[in-house]
């Protein structure tokens, strides 16, 4: 199975090196020297990683045959891709590949169904869920513990208890005017991140 794990970003220094944005939480593993990646566009690669190191926050990749700064620009937006066995599990129990957590039927606790979940989007502050409905709508649901509590993958789906709102926005403008009825309004606190899905 193929598993996209880095992005190529911008060219750093004039001898072939360029920052990655890293789609993996083992970069070690995945983004190490030697490791050969296909690439999207497939023209691009395959290419193996010569070097690589931390600079400033970000990953830093050199390939072997890319010696110089033009070189580095033309894999600028490339996609690495990286073969991975679809029965090799995180050595972490609570964390998950993206393949895993693919089509799984996300519901409520009381079983009632919320639809499936169609992509994983990965964003700097948390791992978020793109769920398909019964009716074709999408509703975005944050990977975060408090609103995902279990992942049952023998089952295939994931149970989550959503705060007020979060499926229903209607529901959510009903509860703020609410609040300013009563002189009061909460502003929901923000989730803390959870790394679940590669």
């Amino acid at each position: 199975m193929q598993l996209v794990v880095a992005r190529i970003g911008r060219a750093h220094g004039v001898r072939g090196e360029v920052t990655v944005e890293v789609r993996t939480d083992e970069p070690e593993l995945r983004l190490g020297p030697g490791a050969v990646l296909a690439t999207d566009p497939v023209t691009a690669g395959p290419l193996t990683i010569a070097t690589g190191r931390v600079h400033s926050g970000r990953l830093m990749l050199r390939f072997e045959g890319v010696a110089d700064r033009g070189g580095a620009e033309a894999l600028r937006n490339v996609l690495l891709i990286a073969e991975v066995d679809p029965e090799e599990l995180p050595d972490d129990p609570d964390e998950y590949y993206d393949h895993q957590l693919m089509d799984l039927d996300v519901v409520l606790a009381d079983g009632t169904e919320i639809g499936r979940i169609t992509e994983i989007s990965h964003l700097p502050s948390q791992d978020l869920f793109i769920v398909e409905r019964p009716d074709g709508s999408e509703v975005m649901i944050p990977f975060v513990g408090e609103i995902v509590t279990k992942i049952d993958l023998e089952e295939q789906r994931a149970v989550v208890e959503p705060p007020a709102g979060l499926l229903d926005p209607a529901e959510a403008e009903t509860a703020a005017a609410g609040d300013e009825a009563h002189g009061e309004r909460t502003a929901a606190p923000e989730p803390d991140r959870e790394d679940g899905a590669r």
